[in-house]
């Protein structure tokens, strides 16, 4: 079973690196190349919360109220469960700034700009880096037989 996580791991891990990309660039009034074609990361966002979500509820069973992220990040080495963490505290102060500051501003018109690109890459990053860590937590996770 773990053997057909590999993939979706790989793919948390290029959606994190291409979200942090963009996001360093938007933060200094870059659009990344390629253009429109990095709206691909929302896409690939349900490509892995799909199985996270699905690994998540068979790791941890019991109520949504029951479960926390200590636990499904539960094999994951404390650097990276604090990272996580950080990522989405981030996203949300991230993500407040942008609504503040694009505020009364008009309507973009045609590609979207860096400012915009930086208030959508931070929560690319937030969940790109849950979904790795929770996928990669369940790769670690000791088998039971």
């Amino acid at each position: 079973m773990r053997i057909i996580l590999y993939p979706f791991v790989t793919i948390a891990a290029i959606g994190f690196a291409l979200s942090l990309v963009t996001h360093l660039l938007a933060l200094c009034g870059l659009t990344p190349p390629g253009g429109g074609l990095v709206w691909g990361l929302h896409i690939g966002i349900f490509a892995v919360w799909i199985p996270t979500v699905i690994i998540g509820n068979r790791r941890i069973p019991g109520s949504v109220s029951n479960r926390s992220w200590k636990a499904f990040l539960s094999e994951c080495p404390l650097w990276m469960q604090r990272a996580v963490q950080l990522i989405f505290i981030y996203a949300v102060v991230n993500f407040i700034l942008f609504m503040i500051t694009m505020s009364g501003q008009p309507k973009p018109v045609g590609s979207a700009p860096a400012s915009v690109l930086r208030g959508f890459s931070g929560h690319w990053m937030a969940f790109y880096a849950a979904a790795f860590s929770t996928l990669y937590s369940a790769v670690k996770a000791p088998t039971s037989h």
